[in-house]
């Protein structure tokens, strides 16, 4: 008798466990719903993919994707409201493991670190990393990044000690640090908080080269000072599918994401979009994502 009440009352509390986790995990739309607001976070210094207007206004490739997946939304909540909230790379991702947003937009690499805290979209984008140089950079980084001799070799002997800035807190500063092995001459990685601060140093002749993902290092030489005077690394170090980071164990809202995602894929604008923040790689750019997304 004493072990069948025992039983029970075992029983008992893990149903009133179980109902206790169910009210407290609302699903991602329920949540939109009750505020009436769709909270779109963005990396204001990704460029071409999130950046801010002139007039302060969010815009990008992925804010783009991220304004299709908020009108799939607002088919289902009536008169939604869309909250853009600028935010950090180290920061965007604690916003969303907390509900504070409900998409992250931005270059975001996905990876199973990441996915450790926060779920992501299906890819939006592919690239890698590689380098932004000065033309008259030490020659074996020439080599390293462009994977070939440059046309010209210096007479000037290579510095004892080069330094390769990175973006802080981002997937490719601990790439590059495997990437430098024993046979690279001495060199000195640096941290800088925005891309911007990065390029600034380079052109300074602060650093002698500039690692980040090369989509974004086709976008930043373009606002160089002299882009002439530069040139991009054709050597890739990673595979970087981006994707939209959103909740985890949000089984239905990343459905709708993947949904509309696709849908946009298919469609015959999407060409255009591309096109407009990728000029002339556009049609190529399309393919390369369709192969990777998920079909209807």
């Amino acid at each position: 008798m004493l072990a069948s009440c025992m039983r029970r009352l075992v029983l008992a509390g893990i149903v009133l466990g179980i109902s206790a986790c169910a009210a407290s995990a609302a699903q991602t739309l329920d949540l939109i719903a009750q505020r009436g607001a769709i909270r779109i976070g963005y990396v204001s210094d990704e460029a071409p993919f999130s950046f801010k207007k002139k007039d302060g206004n969010p815009t990008g490739y992925a804010i783009d994707l991220c304004g299709r997946i908020a009108d799939a939304v607002a088919s289902k909540v009536a008169n939604l409201k869309r909250d853009y909230v600028e935010t950090t790379l180290a920061d965007g991702f604690d916003a969303v493991k907390s509900g504070q947003i409900d998409l992250l937009c931005g270059a975001l690499t996905i990876n199973l670190g990441r996915r450790q805290n926060v779920d992501f979209s299906q890819p939006i984008f592919l690239t890698g990393a590689s380098a932004l140089l000065r033309k008259d950079s030490p020659d074996y980084l020439m080599v390293l990044f462009l994977d070939k001799m440059p046309t010209q070799v210096s007479a000037r002997q290579a510095p004892a000690t080069s330094t390769i800035g990175v973006r802080a807190d981002t997937t490719t500063g601990a790439t590059l640090r495997d990437a430098l092995g024993p046979d690279i001459p001495r060199t000195r990685i640096a941290d800088f908080a925005t891309h911007q601060d990065g390029l600034s140093a380079l052109e300074n002749h602060k650093i002698d080269a500039y690692f980040a993902d090369r989509a974004l290092l086709f976008d930043l030489a373009s606002h160089a000072h002299k882009p002439s005077a530069l040139v991009i690394g054709n050597r890739l170090f990673t595979h970087e599918p981006y994707g939209i980071a959103l909740r985890k164990d949000d089984s239905a809202f990343r459905l709708l994401v993947d949904q509309t995602l696709t849908e946009t894929f298919q469609s015959d604008d999407f060409t255009k979009l591309l096109s407009t923040y990728f000029g002339e790689e556009g049609p190529i750019l399309r393919r390369e994502i369709m192969m990777q997304s998920i079909p209807q």
